[in-house]
């Protein structure tokens, strides 16, 4: 009996604590990782200090739960998806696509969960800054070995440099996600999504189509236009 209600307890603390956790990812993805305190969280659920301390003891380990909460969202909406396309150039593109699916679609609220992370601790040594660029290094990784899987299956040259091309990818998704959130500029993911798909083409040993979404947009865009008189 005392193994069962134990168990039961257990099972109620770990849904409470992630009912708190889908609540201070979007918080922190909007008003930053500092922003997230105890009192804060406590006004934004309801919950008492108390029982939010009992959770979490420290701010700090409030931030690092809260990280490695969006990270696991982030893998089941970005990485897991991806990785049901063959391994290799398909797979690469996926991983770009839902990138900028996920974040111009805000899974977050404030838009990507790690952009802004890093953005908020990059010059600030510590447990969560260590942490977000551990997570941030595994996504480099993960367009990596994407990369590497293409240029041995023959999709690109053995003589490319796969860390570049991940350095470039990355680089146009966070700049596109800035743009986004600072200026509000609605075209930022299709001017990034046409960058990706240029670099990709460039490197490419056979043709590479524009993906659907980009098509769809450019067609939108045209349709648009103004139309000039001669």
């Amino acid at each position: 009996m005392k193994t069962a209600a134990s168990k039961a307890r257990r099972a109620k603390g770990d849904r409470s604590r992630q009912a708190i956790l889908e609540v201070a990812v979007h918080l922190a993805s909007v008003e930053g990782l500092d922003g997230l305190t105890i009192g804060r969280l406590a006004s934004e659920t309801g919950m008492s200090k108390s029982g939010l301390f009992a959770h979490f003891g420290s701010k700090e380990d409030l931030q690092l739960a809260t990280v490695d909460a969006a990270r696991s969202i982030f893998i089941e909406k970005v990485i897991r998806p991806a990785f049901e396309a063959k391994k290799g150039l398909p797979r690469l593109r996926r991983l770009c696509e839902i990138w900028f699916d996920y974040a111009e679609n805000h899974v977050f609220r404030g838009g990507c969960f790690f952009a802004a992370a890093s953005a908020e601790f990059d010059s600030r040594p510590g447990r969560v800054r260590d942490r977000i660029a551990e997570i941030m290094k595994e996504w480099l990784e993960v367009l990596r070995w994407a990369i590497v899987d293409a240029q041995e299956a023959g999709q690109f040259d053995l003589k490319m440099d796969a860390i570049q091309l991940a350095f470039e990818i990355n680089a146009l998704e966070i700049g596109a996600n800035w743009a986004l959130q600072l200026f509000g500029d609605k075209q930022a993911f299709t001017r990034a999504r046409t960058a990706v798909l240029e670099r990709l083409r460039s490197r490419a040993t056979s043709r590479i189509s524009a993906p659907p979404s980009l098509v769809v947009k450019r067609r939108s865009k045209a349709r648009t236009a103004p139309q000039t008189g001669r």
